[in-house]
């Protein structure tokens, strides 16, 4: 949780720990279905891994990109919500300074991960498309896997850097019940350009000229099936569904994340200017992690590879000889 920087007192003003009003079964039941949505969370993200880790078929330039996504996904379910969830049903922060300074630089990394990883999918769609030729023959597994590494790296200098000259790395301010990242307002700045202007723009902008891109290219192959022999339309008919497919996949993966991110950047805008209460503040993180839940259904949703690999998964069938080269796609 990041505000700008204030006089610790009139911070600690507006942050308390309010007595829980909610009966034992309801208590009882918010951590069941907390609990339900870590699972699903780590499960769901876990099996985007191993499909992509595990079958030949799938270890394509874009899927390394998704298995970014699915890794830090997996971590923030993993690793962030647990405690985000205590944190919002117990309405206090109960573990400590130290683990808070742990706490927020992770959650700090992996939400700035997300998004990137995002922009990343949506600068590889767009160069498929409106480049595909130039595509084919630059872009490879390596080449991904590189900018992979580099933008995990990249995203760790940053965040530790912020932390570190903001002055407040192991130096969060404490109030009853709170976990609070102080940043001076420099680098509130660069931290609102950097982690949310900027790649946010970029993904907007991207797939809305993929959109485009993918609405002329369905013009051209139905002109071109009105002139083609049957076997051709056949093929190209292919093409043009897959195509299209993909364009919605993407569209629906981008305009989830927006809609999960949307709050906490309406926040990170007017923050300065709105008094917004601790609690909805943590329901507003709580609402971006939930996005990492969210995309393995979307995978299972949309991609019939997915669900086939989901049964090879449970079913206990990647364990057998040559698994790997099972056709996952057809």
């Amino acid at each position: 949780m990041n505000v700008t920087e204030l006089n610790l007192s009139d911070i600690c003003e507006h942050f308390s720990c309010p007595e829980r009003s909610v009966s034992p079964a309801v208590y009882i039941l918010l951590y069941v279905c907390s609990a339900a949505v870590v699972l699903l969370t780590v499960c769901g993200n876990m099996i985007v891994i191993i499909s992509v880790l595990h079958f030949r078929q799938l270890h394509t330039p874009t899927n390394m990109l998704v298995l970014s996504l699915a890794v830090s996904d997996f971590l923030i379910g993993a690793f962030l919500m647990p405690f985000m969830f205590i944190w919002t049903i117990e309405l206090c922060w109960i573990f400590g300074r130290v683990f808070c300074t742990v706490f927020t630089l992770f959650g700090g990394l992996l939400m700035i991960l997300s998004i990137y990883n995002i922009a990343l999918i949506a600068v590889d769609r767009y160069l498929a498309l409106s480049h595909p030729f130039l595509y084919t023959n630059i872009i490879s597994r390596r080449t991904i896997s590189n900018v992979v590494y580099s933008n995990w790296c990249l995203c760790l200098v940053f965040v530790i850097t912020m932390f570190y000259l903001s002055g407040n790395f192991m130096g969060f301010v404490m109030c009853p019940g709170e976990c609070i990242f102080v940043v001076n307002e420099v680098w509130s700045v660069i931290d609102l350009v950097l982690s949310f202007i900027f790649p946010l723009s970029v993904i907007i902008i991207l797939y809305s000229r993929v959109f485009l891109i993918a609405k002329k290219h369905a013009t051209a192959i139905r002109e071109l099936n009105n002139h083609t022999r049957a076997q051709t339309q056949k093929i190209t008919s292919h093409s043009m569904k897959s195509e299209r497919k993909a364009a919605k996949v993407l569209g629906v993966l981008v305009a989830v994340f927006i809609v999960c991110l949307l709050p906490y950047f309406i926040y990170i805008l007017l923050g300065s200017v709105i008094e917004v209460q601790a609690e909805t503040i943590s329901k507003m993180t709580l609402l971006l992690y939930l996005n990492s839940t969210i995309n393995p259904f979307i995978y299972a949703l949309f991609y019939p590879w997915f669900r086939r690999c989901i049964k090879l998964i449970v079913t206990l069938q990647i364990f057998q000889t040559d698994s790997s080269l099972i056709n996952v796609l057809s």
